[in-house]
């Protein structure tokens, strides 16, 4: 990218991540260490989702500290609030204001296809709530405030994100060109991380299984811990190969926060056993997550510089969303505020 080109010619990036619970180190080597290596090539715009948190039963002191705590991870992995927009969604009164708009926009069928909200609907059978149905066009909303030209999504989020470039058409069809139609972002590296008791299954932290995942601040000798539990096979060969999921998943990690190919590590491991992988695995995500965690903790300390933060980002935010709901409103009729 030339030196000279300025931030508004970059393209606008927008991604989200909901602060329940704390983040895994799926979450971080397939989702944040890409946001902060894309704020240098990208106008990037990233928010604590906590609107879309109250969809489940939330404790309220609970999920405050909750945000807290993510919004310090995220500065804690490297996202720069001068570089990039930084904020609690719930903050910017604009995202509820345009989802009202963009809900009278898109039709019931539309929602109810929504494979998301069969999902949560069976696993909160007692709270199938309205928030739980409409919240794709909140995410819609999120997106189209900021006119963010990418989004990275995973296989759970490609659907909502269809349904966000159908209602911008649909509204830009019906009242001229008003939104940004954005595209899917696919991110050119971060290995999917799969769960350490079952790796068929993506690493979650909502997994009831405690030795499953790792988070970002696990304290070192928990990591080491859950890798030696590690499930493995009974082929005692180090070798990235199909049927090996477990080995698989060990060597992905030990991949991504090493840098090492799977050819080196299995050249490094030849003659060894399960078990010095394993160990080798979480000593490395120890050292790769050391700086994360001791600059989180250093964040969490002084409450002043979080605050002084957030209230910017919203603030920044607040001035780029009142531009496209002035915008949204003229276009639908509203008299101008």
């Amino acid at each position: 990218m030339p030196e000279n080109q300025t931030k508004e010619q970059k393209k606008i990036i927008l991604s989200g991540i909901q602060p329940t619970g704390v983040f895994t180190l799926g979450n971080y080597i397939g989702a944040l260490k890409n946001w902060v290596a894309m704020q240098d090539d990208y106008n990037c715009a990233y928010m604590i989702a906590d609107m879309h948190s109250l969809t489940v039963r939330q404790e309220p002191a609970k999920l405050r500290q909750q945000i807290l705590s993510a919004f310090a991870v995220l500065l804690a992995c490297g996202i720069d609030p001068k570089k990039s927009l930084l904020f609690f969604q719930s903050q910017v009164h604009q995202h509820a204001e345009l989802a009202w708009v963009l809900s009278c926009n898109t039709q019931f069928g539309e929602l109810s296809r929504m494979t998301q909200f069969k999902d949560k609907s069976a696993k909160h059978a007692d709270n199938i709530n309205a928030g739980l149905f409409t919240y794709p066009s909140l995410m819609a909303a999120d997106i189209l405030l900021y006119q963010a030209d990418l989004v990275p999504v995973g296989e759970d989020q490609k659907q909502h994100l269809e349904l966000t470039r159908d209602i911008a058409n649909r509204f830009n069809n019906l009242y001229g060109n008003t939104f940004t139609v954005p595209e899917a972002y696919i991110p050119k590296v971060g290995a999917r991380i799969m769960s350490l008791a079952d790796p068929t299954k993506k690493m979650s932290k909502s997994d009831e299984n405690q030795n499953a995942f790792v988070t970002i601040l696990d304290q070192p000798e928990v990591i080491i811990r859950k890798f030696k539990r590690a499930v493995t096979d009974s082929d005692m060969v180090i070798r990235y190969q199909e049927g090996k999921d477990g080995i698989n998943n060990l060597m992905s990690i030990y991949s991504a926060v090493t840098g090492l190919s799977y050819d080196q590590i299995e050249r490094d491991f030849e003659g060894k056993g399960y078990g010095d992988l394993k160990l080798a695995v979480g000593e490395a995500v120890v050292e790769h997550l050391r700086p994360v965690r001791e600059s989180y903790e250093k964040l969490m300390k002084d409450k002043a510089y979080l605050e002084s933060c957030y209230r910017e980002g919203a603030e920044k935010a607040a001035s780029i969303a009142e531009r496209t709901m002035r915008k949204v409103y003229k276009k639908v009729g509203f008299v101008g505020r």
